[in-house]
């Protein structure tokens, strides 16, 4: 069987079995990264709707929430999305996370 690739610049080429064996581990690796995005994303909406809930804020000040947590405690948006989700669960906040967590939500509410 023969496979070609079409692009703009070549408009047919044929494929070698190594050709196809790199386009197809490229592709096997944009889609685990698009999953984790997916995934992250999920995360950090629920987190919004949490700290909705818990700080009664607007959703966009949830997101700036979570954001400067992120930033002043040197924590990825994701980890911080998590450990807000677990927290609203009834888990424990790391400590420098939890104080950064309400003086965030004070300065969304003053």
């Amino acid at each position: 069987m023969t496979f070609f690739a079409l692009s703009q610049t070549h408009p047919l080429r044929l494929l070698s079995a190594t050709d196809l064996a790199n386009e197809c581990a490229r592709l096997e690796g944009e889609n685990a990264q698009l999953r984790r995005a997916v995934s992250s994303h999920a995360a950090v909406d629920q987190a919004i709707g949490a700290l909705v809930v818990l700080g009664r804020i607007a959703p966009e000040d949830a997101w700036r929430v979570l954001r400067d947590v992120s930033q002043h405690t040197n924590t990825k948006l994701r980890a911080v999305a998590e450990d807000v989700l677990k927290f609203a669960q009834g888990g424990a906040l790391p400590e420098p996370e939890r104080d950064e967590l309400w003086q965030a939500i004070e300065r969304c509410r003053g």
